[in-house]
């Protein structure tokens, strides 16, 4: 057994605190989720159906979200002490259990929570057929499609790594480090990362997050409420900082010995990395907009200027439907809840920016009356 030191034993326990709060959230926003959808079906709130449009790709970030979590703590040397149940197991075992942790964070998990992620935003964009049942399973497919050729080049660099050392006179020589997902010490194997697996996750980090960023400008160019920006500022700023953060420290990883604890401290900063992306996506995508729509029944008797500054803080990040009937048949929506436009014909030609999609107090037009928009004229920008 390798002698560890109390700070690297501490990182592990730290580690295993914080997945378990990861794990937490998750369950909550998940509950959260279908007390909004039962809340919906129970009261007949037609108005919010849409809100909950995207509710299984949420519930799919949360489980790709979890899944990497269960897959850190696997890999911890800590389990691997005396006493513990993965010391019970063969080197050879815990051997392949560190390969499976390399197919299943770098490999699925780390790549379908990118892509679930980027297809909720660029959900928000569309104008017809979002949003729907359909949807749901058509991106849920993609996000896998999407994600089968970095899995299979890490599957690929597994099996390689696993021959590597029977055939290594016969094929180009690398330093093992390129390849080897375990080191053998004192009869345990400790997890490492090869330096090729995470060179490809790299490069998908980098295409992901350039799409990322074009991304999310082209949702600033829609948003004109200042809480919003913050928002996608936040998500998009964390996500293209983090990921790609913690591709570089995994990389470095390499540099220092598995039982060490420099080891332990960089991937420790790379774990933290992604918990940081993992978390402020499952807040910003899943318990955010829950919450907003439900912010938007304000009940009776609430005052006039509270209800106003709920409703136009009340902007949820994914939400979409084609079209939506607002008091008379003519007034429909089209795009995104988030950043939803709306045609005026009796008022112009402007486009507007909706800040209250309803409001539901006292002060509300009355059926038949011209509907108000709060909101300002948004100039046109022509489409990339």
């Amino acid at each position: 057994m390798p002698q560890t030191s109390f700070a690297a034993d501490a990182l592990s326990v730290v580690t295993i605190c914080l997945v378990a709060l990861l794990v937490l959230l998750g369950l909550f926003c998940v509950v959260y989720s279908f007390y909004f959808r039962n809340k919906i079906r129970s009261q007949a709130l037609v108005q919010l159906n849409y809100f909950s449009g995207p509710w299984i790709i949420r519930i799919a970030y949360i489980f790709f979200a979890t899944w990497w979590g269960f897959g850190e703590i696997i890999r911890l040397n800590l389990l691997r002490h005396n006493g513990t149940f993965l010391n019970a197991l063969s080197s050879k075992w815990q051997e392949n259990l560190c390969k499976g942790y390399i197919i299943s964070n770098l490999g699925f998990a780390e790549p379908c929570l990118f892509l679930t992620l980027v297809f909720l935003l660029r959900g928000s964009l569309q104008k017809t057929g979002a949003l729907s049942q359909k949807w749901n399973a058509t991106t849920f497919g993609f996000v896998l499609l999407c994600c089968s050729p970095i899995f299979i080049l890490q599957l690929v660099i597994i099996l390689v790594g696993s021959s590597y050392e029977e055939h290594q006179n016969r094929i180009l020589k690398l330093p093992s480090y390129f390849i080897k997902s375990a080191i053998k010490n004192d009869d345990i194997a400790l997890c490492t990362y090869p330096l090729l697996s995470t060179s490809f996750l790299g490069l998908f980090a980098l295409v992901l997050t350039i799409y990322l960023c074009w991304l999310g400008r082209r949702i600033l160019n829609l948003v004109i409420n200042r809480g919003m920006q913050k928002r996608v500022y936040t998500l998009v700023f964390s996500i293209s900082s983090f990921f790609p953060l913690r591709v570089v420290l995994l990389g470095l990883s390499v540099l220092s010995k598995p039982e060490s604890s420099v080891f332990e401290a960089v991937v420790f900063l790379a774990f933290l990395s992604f918990l940081c992306c993992a978390g402020v996506g499952i807040c910003m995508l899943v318990y955010l907009p829950i919450a907003d729509s439900l912010a938007l029944r304000s009940p009776p008797g609430d005052d006039l200027e509270a209800s106003r500054s709920g409703n136009n803080e009340s902007v949820s990040l994914i939400a979409n439907e084609e079209s939506m009937v607002s008091g008379s048949p003519r007034n429909s929506a089209r795009g995104s809840i988030s950043f939803r436009t709306k045609e005026i014909e009796d008022e112009g030609s402007g486009t507007f920016v909706e800040l209250s999609l309803f409001n539901l107090s006292r002060d509300s037009s009355p059926m038949g009356s011209p509907t108000r928009i709060l909101g300002w004229p948004m100039i046109h920008t022509r489409e990339p």
